[in-house]
């Protein structure tokens, strides 16, 4: 079995911060923040189930920001924001 690889710490970053902001404002906060890759969603969109260090999601209705969680879907994430509602 090959090494196991020296992974890069993910930004400790409080994803609460991001719900209700417009979809622009959060985008480019994530970014500022050290996330590696910003992918915003609509709600219900169909997405990929692979864990991908470094990547934050949005889901995004009418350009506000009302969830967030990183590196995979909301029900496998091991943290992740509060949905407003």
């Amino acid at each position: 079995m090959g090494p196991v690889p020296n992974l890069p710490a993910e930004p400790d970053d409080d994803l609460d911060s991001y719900v209700g902001l417009d979809a622009h404002t959060a985008e480019e906060r994530a970014r500022a923040r050290g996330w590696s890759t910003v992918r915003t969603l609509p709600p219900g969109a169909i997405i990929t189930m692979e864990y991908l260090r470094g990547r934050i999601d949005f889901e995004v209705d009418e350009g506000t920001g009302r969830r967030c969680w990183r590196g995979s879907p909301p029900f496998f994430a091991t943290e992740r924001a509060g949905v407003l509602g």
